[in-house]
């Protein structure tokens, strides 16, 4: 199975990516890889997903459906969260550390090269120190970049807006006052930019919370990029440590993929979430912890000795007794799918 995830590593930076698996039915373990353009892989071979392709294509839901009598589950694959943050004054300063320990890839544009060392000491993984055009110039982006513009004035705020609404993003956030805000509406749509864009700018930025210190702005900014990121209907796809694994064919230990495929009640991980388990008790990543992970693991091991299987659906109870011992008092139900990779 190292073939899908070398095709998942080849067609990253492909848009509407989803892997669709079989996982109750007649064609259960069937797989497939579809983006923008179609079909990109399956296996086995000419099987389901090639006779079902034209309603399989139609699946860009995150979750399980059901196709002539298969349980299906599609997984909308997104990629590493981005931010750019134009500007390295204290709130800068103050979300890039948040955003860095909620595992955003930090970008920071600053014009004054003192505020861009302050950026670089505070763990920026990238830190542009030009003039905010040329930087956001080299600065790539697609659906999964979150810009936040807060520059030391009006005129340079206005720069950056104007080069960020010609590229791809997922959020575009600006701060400053109502009046302000009012204004830079005003210019950008004299500019010729679409209304529609224009209304998408969270501007005044952050979500209302009253916040007052630099800290406090940032938890606001942060909780509303949030919001967004998680009204979009894809999953945290794989992490990079787990592509890593995955596609390391010198890599000859078991391995089973562990992914919940859905959830009810206060499950603590989303549908999508991943955790790899390598026969020498290396695990990546986690479904939540717990005894209903360690449950997990269990399973997974027995999976690896079983010769026959190549995956096993299970459904996981937390009874109100085990969701209070785990800190969730209303309990929940996952099913987590294991595969053999």
């Amino acid at each position: 199975m190292s073939s899908l995830y070398n095709t998942l590593q080849e067609h990253k930076n492909r848009k509407e990516k989803r892997v669709l698996t079989v996982i109750k039915g007649p064609h259960t373990g069937a797989k497939a890889f579809f983006a923008e353009e179609g079909l990109l892989w399956q296996h086995p071979e000419n099987g389901f997903f090639t006779e079902q392709r034209e309603a399989a294509e139609k699946i860009r839901t995150s979750g399980q459906q059901e196709l002539l009598g298969e349980t299906i589950f599609c997984d909308c694959l997104g990629d590493k969260k981005k931010l750019v943050i134009c500007g390295a004054g204290h709130v800068g300063v103050a979300l890039l550390r948040m955003a860095l320990m909620l595992g955003f890839d930090t970008t920071v544009l600053e014009d004054r090269p003192s505020f861009a060392d302050a950026a670089r000491r505070a763990g920026a993984k990238r830190v542009i120190c030009d003039s905010f055009q040329q930087g956001l110039d080299v600065v790539d982006s697609d659906e999964d970049t979150y810009f936040v513009v807060m520059s030391r004035g009006h005129r340079y705020d206005l720069e950056c807006l104007e080069k960020i609404v010609k590229k791809t993003y997922a959020y575009l956030g600006m701060m400053g006052s109502k009046g302000r805000s009012a204004l830079v509406r005003k210019k950008l749509l004299e500019q010729g930019v679409p209304r529609e864009q224009v209304e998408g700018l969270h501007a005044p930025i952050g979500l209302t919370i009253h916040a007052e210190t630099p800290e406090e702005i940032a938890v606001s900014i942060l909780g509303e990029i949030i919001s967004v990121k998680n009204q979009e209907k894809k999953t945290c796809g794989f992490s990079e440590e787990q592509m890593a694994i995955l596609q390391d064919e010198t890599d000859t230990r078991a391995k089973v993929l562990c992914t919940i495929v859905a959830r009810r009640g206060s499950a603590p991980r989303s549908v999508g979430t991943k955790m790899l388990v390598l026969e020498d008790g290396a695990v990546s990543g986690t479904i939540g912890g717990g005894c209903v992970e360690a449950g997990v693991k269990e399973k997974a091991r027995w999976l690896m000795q079983d010769k026959e299987k190549r995956q096993e659906l299970i459904s996981v109870s937390m009874t109100a007794c085990d969701a209070e011992k785990e800190g969730m008092v209303c309990g929940g139900v996952i099913e987590v799918l294991l595969e053999k990779c």
